[in-house]
């Protein structure tokens, strides 16, 4: 009787230790609100899934700046001894600063300021601004004013279109990669494009020395008229009829018929063109900034394989916690509904890099191996244990994953290579602690003491053993 008492007065024990997981399986178990709780994870999870923004790299705060001086004529050691040294000293004293990195070359510096993960891009940014020019005094003669550039992970291309075709040179296709860059800014939740390889369109003027010199100008004084001249402003506004008309004055460039027009100086009481002193004016393609070639490995049709041919390259990056796989799929949509129209069908794009894709792939790949490992288990515990354990790991499984995604969701987070990880790591984590509970609970149905008892209390029993450990 002993015993038994003593038994009793352990269990008492484990009970009240157990308060709060013996209290939350007790109002499950038996409650009619159960199907419908596990009814609304699944579509919760479901929702949390489509709507869960998916990208190749994760979205971790790390405040990256870059700030650009520039000191024309000096040479790197008195760049770095003058700019760059200084400015370590002073950017030191920026809160949350973790390393500063300086590069000096022939009259510029490059300094990288690295905050603390974790710190808010708004505050770097603040304080860096502030600390910077608030000590503009202390700036050396012939140096200029600081420029500084945010970088962050979602400056990294999401995506690259290469344009190419065996019909086009590097100046059409710059021309045309243009025409589509302005297209593809149009979308939503892109951020930043960029524009690699190709010749840009210049208008090249060749200037007579001998002519200069008869007229009195200098190469720096064309120049300057010039750039004058290559303007348009507001010049005014009249009234008339009750109604109120802006007057503009003057006019880009567009062609180079508008440049041989252009006054640059007055001799002898007479105006100079820039036709009267230049050699030629010429209107075509500039010099390359970027080498962009294009291997043809497959070959198509009418096309030779593995012959390299000119090409051009858009990168796009998104906005901060955006959809890079919907922002993919509009991307090619769009590509798509301009082909015949402002993309000639001859001229091939190529998709070089796509983390939309890759980050769509990976997320599906994990909800494929999710399901198989449900069902393993689930087939595991019905010949082990029964059909009736197995369904309680079938739904078990899925409801508490679909609840994770749905917090994932409603704090902002995204599916990328670390909580993809994560996601990996927990699912046996999940899978084990499912497998361990049911055991258990069937467990102590089939004691000789469980017999005659409640059903719900020996469960609740069971679960709540393996919640906390007992001493």
């Amino acid at each position: 009787m002993s015993a038994d008492n003593n038994r009793s007065e352990l269990e008492s024990g484990a009970y009240s230790g157990l308060r709060l997981a013996g209290q939350v399986a007790h109002a499950f178990i038996d409650s009619k609100l159960t199907p419908l709780v596990i009814v609304a994870a699944l579509l919760l999870g479901a929702f949390a899934i489509l709507q869960t923004p998916r990208e190749e790299e994760p979205q971790i705060v790390v405040p990256v700046l870059d700030v650009f001086v520039q000191m024309p004529g000096a040479s790197a050691q008195e760049v770095a001894q003058r700019v760059s040294l200084p400015m370590e000293k002073l950017l030191c004293e920026v809160p949350g600063v973790e390393y500063i990195y300086s590069i000096s070359h022939p009259g510029m510096s490059m300094v990288i300021v690295r905050f603390y993960v974790g710190t808010r891009e708004e505050d770097a940014i603040i304080q860096t601004y502030s600390k910077l020019y608030s000590n503009f005094d202390r700036i050396s003669p012939g140096v200029s004013q600081p420029l500084i550039k945010v970088r962050s992970i979602d400056n990294v291309p999401i995506m690259a279109l290469t344009l190419w075709g065996q019909n086009y040179d590097s100046y059409q296709l710059r021309r045309v990669a243009g025409e589509l860059e302005d297209s593809l800014k149009k979308l939503d939740d892109i951020s930043e494009t960029t524009i690699i390889g190709g010749q840009p369109r210049q208008v090249r003027v060749v200037l007579e020395t001998q002519r200069l010199a008869a007229y009195g100008l200098t190469p720096g004084a064309v120049v300057g008229q010039l750039q004058g001249a290559n303007t348009r402003g507001q010049a005014g506004s009249f009234a008339r009829d009750n109604h109120e008309f802006q007057v503009e004055a003057g006019l880009f460039f567009t062609r180079a018929e508008d440049l041989k027009q252009v006054v640059i100086g007055v001799h002898a009481g007479r105006p100079v063109y820039l036709r009267d002193v230049a050699e030629s004016i010429q209107d075509g393609p500039g010099e390359p900034e970027n080498y962009v070639l294009f291997a043809n490995s497959k070959g198509t049709s009418g096309q030779a394989a593995n012959p390299e041919y000119p090409a051009v390259t858009i990168t796009l990056a998104k906005r901060k916690g955006t959809n890079a796989s919907i922002i993919a799929e509009s991307v090619l949509q769009k590509v798509n509904d301009l082909r015949g129209y402002m993309l000639p069908q001859d001229l091939n794009v190529t998709v070089t890099r796509n983390y939309g894709e890759t980050a769509k792939d990976k997320s599906d790949e994990l909800l494929k191996h999710l399901f198989i490992a449900t069902l393993s288990v689930t087939l595991l515990i019905a010949l082990a244990l029964g059909w009736r354990e197995s369904g309680v790991v079938l739904l078990a499984v899925p409801v508490t994953l679909a609840l994770t995604l749905t917090i994932f969701y409603l704090f902002g987070y995204t599916l990328n290579r670390v909580t993809l990880f994560a996601l990996i790591f927990s699912i046996g984590i999940l899978v084990d602690d499912a497998i361990v509970v049911v055991e258990n609970i069937v467990r102590h149905f089939r004691l000789p003491g469980s017999r005659g008892r409640s059903l719900v209390d020996v469960a609740v029993e069971g679960s709540t053993r393996l919640a906390t450990p007992q001493s």
